[in-house]
């Protein structure tokens, strides 16, 4: 009787955007950050410069309210779309933020995390949209992420460099880096024995 072999799972490229504009925020990024390269199933393998942004709200920019630290972590991953949002989801909760019918839309966070892209995956759906709706006119999202993948493209959009010309809201590098495990701490390996690398092209 030959043995079972097991499904081999391909980890797809995957970005995420981190945010906080409430308590210490550079605090609250590197905590989020800690958790993700600790998860299963998900490895981080670069993270970017820190950006500071205005809070945005629905009605545009609210000079009122405290600016945020933006960064993007991208890496790979073999979890489903949902599955990462779920853990992004738990990650901020851990982080003090509060969902639900108490959560001001758009309002100010302690942690903010945005799935981006996961692979070439394309869908929009009540529960997730990737790659990220507004990420395309986002600058605090195109410049931290045109500084670990200059070459990066936003599939169906055009190439991050390009979009990050085109986007106009204001960000400026933040003097501190962030602070993570790293890809040697062997912590969220996604590369392992139930998995195969993808691509990195989204």
């Amino acid at each position: 009787m030959r043995p079972r072999q097991e499904r081999i799972r391909p980890a797809r490229h995957v970005v995420l955007a981190l945010g906080s504009n409430l308590g210490d925020r550079l605090a609250h990024l590197e905590v989020a950050l800690r958790a993700l390269a600790a998860t299963p199933g998900l490895r981080i393998e670069a993270v970017s410069k820190v950006v500071e942004s205005p809070a945005r709200k629905p009605e545009g920019v609210d000079d009122q309210a405290p600016e945020y630290l933006n960064a993007v972590v991208t890496g790979s991953t073999v979890l489903e779309p949902d599955d990462l949002l779920a853990v992004t989801a738990a990650v901020e909760l851990d982080g003090g933020r509060i969902r639900g019918e108490g959560e001001e839309r758009w309002g100010d966070r302690t942690l903010d995390i945005d799935v981006i892209v996961v692979g070439g995956v394309i869908r929009s759906d009540a529960h997730l949209t990737l790659p990220h709706p507004r990420a395309a006119e986002r600058a605090f999202v195109l410049d931290p992420w045109l500084d670990v993948e200059p070459t990066a493209v936003l599939p169906g959009l055009g190439s991050i460099a390009e979009l990050r010309e085109r986007a106009r809201d204001r960000v400026v590098d933040h003097p501190v880096a962030l602070t993570w495990p790293g890809r040697d701490s062997g912590a969220g390996t996604a590369r392992d024995s139930d998995a195969e690398p993808e691509s990195r092209t989204p």
